[in-house]
């Protein structure tokens, strides 16, 4: 048996270990487990918590030779499906493969969560099961977004955690987010602009403009540049390193961007497919067509980060493969190396941030709005 099932000290000796749950996605757990096999194999430090039914998995993990003694099997015969409701399965989740993935990282035995599962279950679990990080207000979503600057890519966030977002909100995005970008971009002074209708000062809702004040006040403490009001074409330019908005517009503006990376995928393929000597012209470029085809992948950029919890989570794509899975992978690997979570709770609490509930009163219902809010 490939599959170490009741000795995890052993799968993870020396090795990161990555908590994984296995079910809940498009492709089903196949899929999940082919990401690990291509992880095991371009990183011999990595190990494995795998959760799901042990009688689906062990069969799919003894067929990877690259598998053998990096992976313990936690029995969990439930599965959260993408139809469920957040509430229920906080209420009724206790037996899922993602409760269980979740429980790992909150226990300590693995550095971060990966789950394919449910956006708004997850979120829901993880603020549930892992908690907020002491003074965060809201937990976010960062995503990557392909662009212009050196590092390859822009974090975009709230990629949609939660629709709502006031100016304490979108200022606490902005230290998460430079956070991220420090211990996944490798950015030691990050740019971080807030997105807006327009770059003028008077322009947007008022709490835009109440967050722009917020922000500019805080940068040189944080260590990061406001640039200030950026728009939606800046997404993929080189103008900042963190673009922060509230959940609702960046979902909206993930959703497109993905759409419109496939739409050019096609018109390409269709333009090349056109005649004889497009054909030919597209033999003479493969190999640039190849290297933009790597570029806009979504499936190479997989995984949004879970931020302001007590823990790291990174949610990959519901229909990823085994490259996206693999890529999701590799993103929580090179976080937990990085100690993130310590980093990022080290960030919050320096922040002067002024109190959002008042005093005696931390918010601690953590059951309400994220659950009815996440998508």
């Amino acid at each position: 048996m490939t599959a170490v099932t009741d000795n995890s000290s052993k799968a993870g000796a020396g090795r990161t270990v990555i908590s994984v749950d296995a079910m809940g996605g498009d492709r089903g757990p196949s899929a999940v487990v082919g990401g690990l096999a291509k992880s095991a194999k371009k990183n011999p430090d990595l190990a494995f918590i795998l959760h799901g039914p042990r009688a689906e998995l062990e069969p799919l993990v003894a067929r990877r030779k690259h598998l053998a003694d990096r992976v313990e099997i936690r029995d969990a015969a439930d599965v959260v499906s993408m139809e469920d409701k957040p509430a229920q399965v906080m209420r009724n989740g206790k037996g899922t493969s993602m409760w269980s993935a979740l429980e790992s990282v909150r226990a300590g035995e693995a550095t971060v969560c990966v789950s394919c599962g449910n956006t708004g279950a997850l979120m829901a679990l993880s603020v549930l099961r892992l908690r907020r990080l002491a003074g965060i207000y809201r937990p976010a979503i960062a995503v990557l977004w392909p662009s212009r600057n050196p590092q390859g890519f822009n974090v975009l966030l709230d990629g949609g955690a939660d629709i709502r977002a006031d100016a304490k909100d979108l200022m606490q995005y902005a230290l998460m987010g430079t956070s991220y970008a420090r211990n996944g971009l490798n950015l030691e002074h990050p740019r971080v602009g807030l997105l807006n209708v327009g770059t003028e000062e008077h322009k947007g809702r008022a709490e835009l403009k109440e967050a722009h004040d917020l922000i500019a006040a805080n940068a040189s403490q944080a260590g990061f540049e406001f640039v200030g009001f950026v728009e939606g074409r800046d997404l993929p330019s080189d103008v900042c390193d963190v673009i922060v908005t509230d959940g609702f517009t960046g979902n909206v503006a993930l959703k497109t961007g993905e759409g419109t990376a496939s739409l050019i995928s096609e018109q390409l393929r269709a333009a090349f497919q056109y005649s004889p000597l497009s054909r030919l012209a597209s033999l003479l470029a493969y190999t640039s067509l190849q290297r933009l085809k790597k570029r806009i992948d979504p499936r190479r950029v997989n995984g949004g980060v879970f931020l302001g919890l007590n823990g790291t989570v990174v949610k990959s794509h519901g229909s990823a493969d085994a490259t996206g899975v693999a890529a999701a992978i590799k993103l929580a690997f090179q976080l937990a190396e990085s100690g993130f979570s310590d980093r990022l709770a080290a960030r919050v609490a320096s922040a002067n941030l002024p109190s959002r509930y008042g005093e005696g009163d931390d918010d601690d219902s953590d059951d309400d709005a994220v659950t009815k809010e996440s998508n």
